[in-house]
C-alpha cells in the first residue's frame, strides 16, 4: 500500500490542453503549481483558465465564488523550481520526443524522489520518455482527452517498468478528478488514438481521392453512425498539424500503412491549414479558435437544393423484411403511393402489420397525428406479383444481399417496368454496377442505401455508378429530401462512405483484443467516454451481428486488397463458433 499523500500537483505546459488539466485539479481542491517557459506563455494559460471558467459560470455551472475559489488555487511560474514540493507533476507541452525528455531529466533534478512524474503524451513511448529520468519507475501516461474539464476519460499508460503504487496512485488521483481512469499497456496511440486515428485518416484519403465531399463524409458520420462530428470537423478541432504528427509517430512505431499520414494532411499543415486555431483547415472558421464554419470556395450553394428532374409519383418497393417495411412507411409518410412486393401473401401481410405497429408508437409517443394514420396506410398497395410495378415511377429494391439473387430481379424489373423508370438498390455492401449491366437500362440504375431503422435514421447514401445519369441521381438526392431525408452522394465501391470508414475501425478494435492489449470493456469504455461514440465497438459489433460484420469486412478487403483491412482472425472464429451477437445471444460478451 503507498504511503505517497497527493495534494499539491505541478502542470508543466499552460496551453489549451494543459490549462484545461489544470482546471480539472484546481476544481477538485488541489493545490495547482502551473509553469510555462515565459511571461507569455503564462498569460496565455491565465486567459485559456479564465475563459474556460467564465463559461461554466456563464453555464451556471460554477458560482462566481467557486471560480475564485478555483483560480485562487492556482499558481504561476516560468522556473521549474517551483514545483520542488509537488506530489505529482503532469506535462503537457507539445508533442516533441526530446522536449518532454528534457523537461523530465530538469524535473528529476528539483522534486522529491517518490514525486509522481506523468506525462499526457497522446502517441509518444512513455517509456523512451521515462529514460530521461534516473528513477523512471516513477514515470507514467496520464493521457487525458481534450477538452480536459469536459471529456470523462482518461488513459493511464504503464511502462513495464513503472511502480505498482506509482500505477495505484495514479489511478486513485484520476478517480478523485470524477474521471473514468483505463489501464493500458505502452504502444502507439495507447486504445482511443490508435482507433480513432485509423478511421480519421481514412476519411482524409476518402476527401483527397475525391470520392465525397467533406460536408457528405462529415454528414454521413454524423447521421448514419449518430457521431456528434463528422471525422473532417473533428480534425480541425483537433488541429491537423496536432493530428500529423500522432499518426506520423504510430505508424513510425507500428508500420501500419493505415496510420501512414494521408499527403494531403502534410501539403496542409505547411501551408498553415492547421483546422480552427488556424481559422482554416477543411473548412474555413470565422476566425482563429472560432467554431464558426464560414462559407468558401467548396461550400455547396445555399440555393443547390436538389431538383426532381423526373416526376415521382408512384413508388415501388420489392421485399418484406424490416428494411423494406421501414422504406414502405418512409415513402408513405411523405405522401407517396406505394406498391411493396414480397413473395407470399403471409408476408404481404407481414408489412401492413409492421408498419400499423410502427405508426401507432409513433402516435403513443406523440410524433404522429392519430387522423393521418388511415390516410397513410390507404397510401400502401401489397402484391405477390412483380408485374403489378409496370406502373411505377421508381422501385427500391430491399432484398436479401445476395448478387445472385439481385441481379435476377433487376433483369425482370428492366422488362417490367415502364421506360424511365429508375431502378435502385438498398444494398449496403454489393456493386450497384453488377445490377446495373444486367438491364438495358444502366443509366437509370442507382443505390439508395438506407440506414435502419429506415423510418428513424435521416441518412441515405445516394450511390451512382459509373453510368448512372446525373439526371437519375439528382432525381434520387431530391426524392429523399422530400421524404425527410438527408442524401448524400457518393461512388460505387465497397462500403460506401459509412461501411468503408466504420468496418476497418471496428476490425482495428478486434485485433487490438485479440492481441491482449486491453479488455473489450475498456476498449468500449475508452471509445465512449473518450471519444463521445454512442456505442463502444463491441456492442456495436454484437448489434450488428458478427457474421454480417465479416461479410462487410470481406468486401472491403477483396476491393482494396490493403492488408489492413483484412477480417480478425477472432472474428472469424466467433462466426465459426456460431457466436454472432445479440442474435444468438453470445458474441463478444454473453446475453440472456
Amino acid at each position: 500500500m503507498s504511503e505517497r499523500t497527493i495534494e499539491t500537483v505541478g502542470i508543466v505546459g499552460l496551453g489549451t490542453m494543459g490549462a484545461g488539466i489544470a482546471e480539472v485539479f484546481a476544481r477538485n481542491g488541489f493545490t495547482v503549481v502551473g509553469v510555462e517557459r515565459d511571461e507569455e506563455g503564462l498569460e496565455r494559460g491565465k486567459e485559456h483558465l479564465a475563459h474556460s471558467t467564465g463559461r461554466a459560470v456563464k453555464r451556471g455551472k460554477l458560482s462566481e465564488e467557486e471560480q475564485q475559489e478555483l483560480l485562487g488555487r492556482i499558481s504561476f511560474a516560468t522556473d521549474a523550481t517551483a514545483l520542488k514540493d509537488v506530489d505529482m507533476v503532469v506535462e503537457a507541452v507539445v508533442e516533441s520526443l526530446e522536449l518532454k525528455k528534457s523537461i523530465l531529466a530538469t524535473l528529476d533534478e528539483i522534486v522529491a524522489p517518490d514525486t509522481i512524474l506523468a506525462t499526457n503524451t497522446s502517441s509518444l513511448s512513455v517509456t523512451e520518455i521515462s529514460t530521461a529520468s534516473k528513477h523512471p519507475g516513477r514515470v507514467v501516461g496520464v493521457h487525458f482527452f481534450n477538452p480536459a474539464p469536459v471529456q470523462k476519460f482518461v488513459e493511464i499508460v504503464r511502462t513495464v517498468v513503472t511502480e505498482p503504487d506509482v500505477l495505484d496512485d495514479a489511478r486513485e488521483v484520476v478517480g478523485k478528478l470524477g474521471k473514468s481512469p483505463v489501464v493500458c499497456g505502452d504502444r502507439a496511440g495507447f486504445i482511443a488514438n490508435a482507433l480513432l486515428f485509423g478511421y480519421l485518416n481514412h476519411a482524409v484519403s476518402m476527401f483527397e481521392g475525391h470520392y465525397a465531399t467533406r460536408e457528405d463524409i462529415d454528414t454521413a458520420m454524423r447521421l448514419g453512425c449518430g457521431y456528434p462530428m463528422g471525422p473532417l470537423a473533428l480534425l480541425d478541432l483537433i488541429g491537423l498539424d496536432t493530428s500529423y504528427e500522432i499518426l506520423d509517430t504510430m505508424y513510425r512505431q507500428g508500420r501500419d500503412r493505415l496510420h501512414a499520414p494521408a499527403p494531403i494532411l502534410k501539403q496542409m499543415v505547411t501551408a498553415g491549414m492547421l483546422g480552427r486555431k488556424s481559422g482554416r483547415g477543411f473548412y474555413t472558421y470565422e476566425g482563429a479558435d472560432s467554431p464558426i464554419v464560414v462559407p468558401d470556395a467548396l461550400t455547396p450553394s445555399t440555393d443547390a437544393t436538389h431538383e426532381l428532374r423526373r416526376e415521382i409519383t408512384k413508388v415501388g418497393v420489392v421485399g418484406t423484411g424490416t428494411m423494406a417495411s421501414g422504406i414502405v412507411e418512409v415513402f408513405a409518410k411523405g405522401g407517396y403511393d406505394v406498391t411493396y412486393v414480397g413473395r407470399s401473401q403471409d408476408k404481404v401481410d407481414g408489412v401492413a402489420a409492421r408498419i400499423t405497429k410502427s405508426l401507432d408508437k409513433a402516435i403513443g409517443r406523440g410524433k404522429l397525428e392519430e387522423s393521418a394514420k388511415p390516410e397513410i396506410l390507404g397510401r400502401l398497395t401489397g402484391t405477390t406479383s412483380l408485374d403489378d410495378l409496370a406502373d411505377v415511377d421508381i422501385v427500391v429494391e430491399a432484398i436479401a444481399e445476395d448478387l445472385a439473387i439481385k441481379t435476377t430481379l433487376f433483369e425482370n424489373l428492366d422488362d417490367i417496368c415502364k421506360p424511365g423508370a429508375i431502378l435502385a438498390t438498398t444494398t449496403s455492401s454489393l456493386p450497384v454496377i453488377e445490377l446495373a449491366r444486367v438491364t438495358k437500362r444502366p443509366a437509370d440504375v442507382v443505390g439508395m442505401h438506407f440506414f435502419n431503422p429506415a423510418p428513424v435514421m435521416k441518412l441515405v447514401e445516394v450511390v451512382s455508378t459509373v453510368t448512372t445519369s446525373e439526371e437519375v441521381s439528382e432525381t434520387v438526392r431530391a426524392l429523399c429530401a422530400k421524404v425527410g431525408k438527408s442524401p448524400v452522394s457518393c461512388g460505387d465501391r465497397a462500403g460506401f462512405i459509412v461501411n468503408a470508414l466504420l468496418f476497418p475501425y471496428l476490425n482495428d478494435a478486434v485485433k487490438m483484443l485479440e492481441a491482449h492489449y486491453a479488455t473489450a470493456d475498456d476498449i468500449d469504455t475508452a471509445m465512449k467516454l473518450g471519444c463521445a461514440l454512442p456505442m463502444g465497438p463491441f456492442e456495436l459489433l454484437d448489434v450488428v451481428g458478427n457474421d454480417v460484420s465479416l461479410a462487410i469486412e470481406r468486401e472491403l478487403y477483396l476491393e482494396f486488397r490493403e492488408p489492413g483491412f483484412a477480417p480478425a482472425p477472432l472474428l472469424e472464429h466467433l462466426v465459426t463458433a456460431g457466436y454472432l451477437g445479440r442474435k444468438t445471444g453470445k458474441g463478444f460478451r454473453d446475453y440472456s
